[in-house]
């Protein structure tokens, strides 16, 4: 069981339900330590008070803000914060998960979300109402939205359903998210046989579930081989030749190529791959020749609407 990250309540209206905050998700990572090459002696980082000029010990150690910084002649201005100061601030989201709103999930951008926690009901008389956020959550297909102050700061978070748990994802502020239009490409124009194409390789490369996709972490286990490969004072492991990125001069030739080679991939029979044979669209009438054949009636040319991404944003205050 992972180690209680936090204690507090998600407040929901009137009803209180009491919990503990533990990490979802684990980190697998191969970690480096850093060491002397002529002794392997271990490097270590030590915290040394500037005025006394002296290595100090943690408990001798305390958080500060810097309200008038150091100048020639004048020391800088600290205002010391204790621990307990951080425990009583007067927040209401400093002791509790204060739902703020319940909005569709799809309203939320995932560029916002961030890390996951699980949510643990504490003790049995939290069952209950953790039990009713979860069937409420459920039915509705909403998440809501909260605010919680930890580690020095109020955050925005979200709760959701996974299996019969409630979990807690921290969310970035709409002010921290950057406009995505300082990065778009120069203006261009790709035709509709093009977009067709990318289509049809797109549906090559669906699966029904994520849990059929071969996803590992093959850096951690190439690492793994090496420092095993050290340990035994085995010849290392042969990396492969790097595969040179091909140069798109002709888009329609390559998005071809890509479907027989997901079709290859998938073990699916080779077969003539022409993206345009693959995604025909059903294609109306035009308005022009429904007016010759029906002359009292005339067609307009239907465009499908493109729906707006609703720009509601959850409420933060």
């Amino acid at each position: 069981m992972p180690r209680t990250i936090w204690s507090g309540a998600i407040s929901f209206g009137l009803v209180t339900v009491p919990i503990n905050v533990v990490s979802a998700t684990e980190d697998h990572s191969i970690r480096f330590h850093q060491y002397h090459l002529e002794d392997m002696g271990r490097v270590r980082t030590r915290k040394f008070c500037e005025l006394e000029d002296r290595e100090v010990t943690s408990a001798e150690i305390g958080k500060g803000y810097e309200v008038v910084r150091e100048t020639k002649g004048h020391p800088a201005q600290i205002v010391p914060i204790s621990d307990e100061d951080l425990s009583n601030l007067p927040l209401p989201t400093a002791k509790a998960i204060e739902i703020e709103a319940f909005v569709p999930a799809e309203d939320v951008d995932p560029i916002q979300i961030g890390e996951g926690y699980y949510l643990q009901a504490s003790g049995q008389v939290a069952a209950k109402p953790y039990r009713l956020l979860v069937e409420a959550l459920g039915r509705s297909e909403k998440v809501a939205i909260a605010k919680y102050a930890w580690s020095g700061r109020e955050r925005l978070g979200m709760l959701r359903v996974r299996g019969d748990a409630l979990v807690l994802h921290s969310m970035r502020w709409p002010d921290e998210i950057r406009n995505p239009a300082e990065v778009l490409p120069p203006e261009t124009q790709v035709s509709e046989q093009e977009i067709e194409g990318a289509l049809a390789l797109m549906e090559s490369m669906t699966v029904e579930d994520l849990e059929e996709l071969d996803a590992h972490d093959e850096y951690t286990e190439a690492m793994a081989q090496i420092i095993e490969a050290k340990r035994e004072h085995a010849p290392l492991p042969e990396a492969p030749e790097p595969e040179e990125p091909a140069q798109v001069l002709d888009l329609m030739a390559a998005l071809n190529a890509s479907v027989e080679k997901a079709r290859e991939s998938r073990g699916e029979h080779a077969r003539e791959a022409e993206v345009h044979e693959l995604a025909k669209p059903t294609r109306k009438t035009p308005a022009k020749k429904a007016a010759k054949k029906q002359p009292a009636k005339k067609t307009t040319a239907k465009k499908t609407a493109t729906k707006k991404t609703s720009s509601r944003k959850p409420r933060t205050a």
